[in-house]
């Protein structure tokens, strides 16, 4: 979270909360070309997402991830439950997910976790909340964790 990444080029260093917003909307569009492509849903290897899976995903992230924010922003000293995202992809079965569907829930909920971002003041960056496993965030560190999660998994699929 500090330094660029070598696998997806993502640089947190000009990564705030207030810019956040625009490049979570910037990215939708992206996201939803992957959907429309015709072997969306076929895995590339026995070990690795399809597509259609990377989506389900970011899709989930966004979702989790603008309830955290909230809980942060809300709650002094949140706490996040703890959230397993290999059981989440075999609960939501991502593999059959129809990505049309998922391009819709995915554009609804990257607009949602863009307006809780946009929200955000500069007096509340520094709001904390502490993962299950003990990482400890402030709202600036987990904007970072969050966007690069997004930006590396468009990576992942060739968005």
């Amino acid at each position: 979270m500090t330094r660029p990444c070598p696998e997806c080029g993502f640089d947190p260093a000009g990564v705030t909360p207030s810019t956040v917003a625009g490049t979570v909307t910037a990215l939708l569009p992206r996201w939803r070309a992957v959907l429309r492509r015709p072997a969306v849903g076929t895995r590339p290897n026995d070990h690795t997402w399809s597509p259609l899976e990377y989506a389900c995903h970011v899709r989930d992230v966004f979702d989790l991830f603008d309830r955290r924010l909230n809980l942060m922003l809300s709650d002094d000293a949140a706490k996040f439950d703890n959230w397993d995202q290999d059981q989440a992809a075999l609960d939501g079965d991502y593999e059959h997910a129809d990505a049309e569907e998922v391009a819709l829930q995915l554009t609804a909920a990257g607009e949602e976790i863009a307006a809780s971002f946009a929200s955000v003041t500069e007096d509340q960056w520094d709001r904390t909340g502490l993962r299950s496993n003990g990482s400890e965030f402030t709202v600036l560190s987990f904007s970072r964790y969050f966007l690069h999660d997004v930006v590396h998994h468009l990576h992942d699929v060739d968005g």
